[in-house]
């Protein structure tokens, strides 16, 4: 660090938290009683850092938002129990889509990752993902019914369950901080999880798999529900979830919300299936600028940004929910697809097969097949055609390479107009078209969030295909030979 020409004197400043039964003094930690000390002739110089006012704790001025997002209340800020949430160059704010997190300064890219929140352990909720089921930090006292609850699930396949029935009872333990940060979770007409979709809003997806999937899943969530807030039930248990769109809600909140991570708490390491309140307040990408870490030492989730990383104000700040995984995946766990997904598939079952090299080189993409990315170095300044949609068309066309061995143009040709009649005949299927779909998203504004995220998906399913056909036209006109 270069040095500084800060005169000492104005060098003060200090963080503290808020605990009970415990009192500090501002920027000079606690007051011990005077004890005697021997004399010396130098006196000695107390500094440490000055940290101006954060402004994510005051309310932002209302010209610096863009014209969609509104600032969160300022008591969103302070909501704490125990250790609050300490947050660096960022702001919360709400817009169409929920909240979302984005620099309130611009961030010049560093060698090292930056921190911009730590959450403590004591604000989040947390499940082993293993037995013996443990809790961290430990709400559920010894005998409570909803520890049994818990166990009764399948440790393989049922944390999601476990996970809402924690959500729950938080809601319901005093002075729980989740009582309060429940206020800023979507309700259940805000939620996209296809969880609550109706069997209209299923219908919509045109795709029989999916919904196939996802009535499996409401039937199982109900059905769990049933067996175990029945009428014998007791009121210390049946006031966690006294219907079944209640018991719905928190499981979906639990899919969408939950992050897993490896997590050590004094010499126990464990896997755990996480609500991480703020955290879960950053929204997805395929190229995310921030990522979550597990700091051992005072038991905090970092987040910080990618090393290498240029930030402006006002962008947002994103992690990626699951890496490699396809639309439907998404659409199963989080109720969103994307129409640039690098990792979706077109299920071709011809016989026809394009140069892979060929194709790699027309589109200017580079890195092996797992880490396929666009050297945009290469291409042709004002070139943004190529997107995650032509990464994805890179994976999922059939290809050949056999070495030095170059494609002939007359096969080629062949196999991309082949190749192009099938997704043609993808698209036929489809009981509608994407304009169709796109101008009825347009003329539903206020349509429910369910029904809006299966026309998305559809839609979304027939850009894919429609891109391909486009990346295999450029493809046969800028082949080199």
């Amino acid at each position: 660090m270069a040095a500084s020409s800060l005169p000492l004197h104005h060098v003060s400043g200090c963080f503290t938290y808020p605990r009970r039964e415990t009192q500090y003094y501002q920027c000079h930690g606690w007051s011990p009683s005077p004890t005697p000390r021997a004399r010396n002739p130098l006196r000695p110089i107390n500094a440490s850092v000055e940290t101006p006012p954060f402004p994510l704790f005051q309310p932002s001025q209302p010209q610096q938002s863009p014209s969609q997002l509104e600032p969160a209340d300022p008591d969103f800020y302070k909501i704490g129990y125990v250790r609050s949430m300490r947050a660096y160059g960022i702001e919360f704010k709400e817009g169409p889509d929920g909240f979302g997190v984005y620099a309130s300064k611009d961030v010049e890219p560093l060698r090292r990752a930056r921190l911009i929140m730590e959450i403590p352990l004591e604000l989040m909720l947390t499940v082993r993902q293993k037995l013996p089921w443990m809790f961290f930090p430990d709400i559920v006292p010894i005998g409570h019914p909803i520890f049994d609850i818990i166990n009764s699930t399948n440790p393989e396949t049922d944390w999601d369950l476990r996970l809402a029935c924690l959500l729950l009872y938080a809601f319901d333990r005093a002075d729980n901080f989740w009582q309060l940060y429940g206020d800023f979770l979507p309700s259940a007409d805000e939620c996209t999880s296809l969880l609550l979709a109706t069997e209209d809003d299923l219908s919509e997806l045109q795709d029989p798999d999916l919904a196939s999937t996802m009535r499996k899943q409401q039937l199982r969530a109900l059905e769990f529900w049933e067996k175990n807030w029945h009428s014998g039930v007791s009121l210390k248990i049946k006031r966690l979830a006294r219907d079944s769109e209640r018991f719905i809600w928190a499981v979906s909140i639990a899919q969408s919300r939950c992050i897993n991570m490896q997590i050590r708490v004094g010499a126990l390491v464990q896997n755990a299936n996480m609500l991480i309140p703020y955290a879960d307040m950053l929204n997805h990408s395929f190229q995310p600028n921030c990522f979550l870490h597990w700091r051992f030492k005072d038991r905090m989730v970092e987040v910080m940004i990618n090393a290498g990383q240029r930030i402006k104000k006002g962008d947002e700040m994103t992690i990626n929910y699951m890496s490699g995984q396809q639309n439907h995946m998404l659409m199963q766990r989080y109720g969103f697809s994307s129409s640039v997904n690098t990792w979706d598939v077109i299920p071709f079952s011809s016989n026809a097969k394009i140069h892979l090299d060929s194709f790699l080189s027309v589109f200017n993409i580079s890195g092996l097949p797992e880490e396929y990315y666009h050297n945009s170095q290469l291409a042709d300044n004002g070139d943004n055609f190529v997107d995650g949609t032509v990464i994805a068309a890179a994976r999922t066309l059939p290809t050949w390479s056999d070495g030095d061995v170059p494609p002939i143009p007359s096969m080629e040709r062949k196999a991309v107009k082949e190749l192009q009649e099938e997704c043609q005949q993808m698209l036929a299927r489809f009981p509608t078209t994407s304009e169709q779909d796109q101008k009825l998203l347009d003329s539903m504004p206020e349509a429910r969030r369910t029904l809006e995220t299966a026309i998305k998906y559809r839609l979304h399913r027939k850009l894919f295909r429609e891109k391909v056909i486009k990346a295999l036209n450029i493809y046969q006109d800028g082949i080199l030979f």
